[in-house]
């Protein structure tokens, strides 16, 4: 983690004449890079930024494997809002009641390598059952 103060880089922010946006997920035709990178381009063309990714996930097995291979997808979002410049992912997740020590843990090292990314993770919760 830096040990550095961001006093001087915050205070030269300037407003921007690209809007915001938040993308779903669930909208991209493809998380290849070049896919991503023209429509990164498109929506610059557009005068638009993508802000935010988001997308919802479920774990529905209390069952490592099944864990791994949901947080696998997470680990894509996290690489598709990196490529695509957006600084933060919000996650809807869908947690099968049993599964919640299991994923908690599991998105503890998703949201690090989301740090280590440039990207925030934010996970929004619903246990179910």
């Amino acid at each position: 983690m830096s040990t550095g103060t961001f006093d001087s880089a915050i205070a030269a922010c300037r407003p921007t004449s690209l809007d915001p946006v938040a993308l779903p997920a669930s909208a991209l035709e493809s998380t290849a890079p070049e896919y991503l990178s023209d429509l990164r381009a498109r929506l610059n063309d557009d005068g638009r930024t993508p802000a935010e990714l988001t997308a919802s996930v479920t774990f529905d097995e209390n069952c490592s494997f099944a864990v791994q291979e949901t947080v696998d997808r997470v680990r894509e979002h996290v690489r598709t809002a990196s490529h695509i410049g957006a600084s933060r992912i919000t996650l809807d997740v869908t947690v099968d009641s049993g599964a919640e020590g299991k994923v908690t843990a599991a998105l503890d090292a998703a949201r690090e390598h989301a740090r280590r990314e440039g990207v925030t993770l934010v996970v929004e919760w619903d246990e179910s059952g």
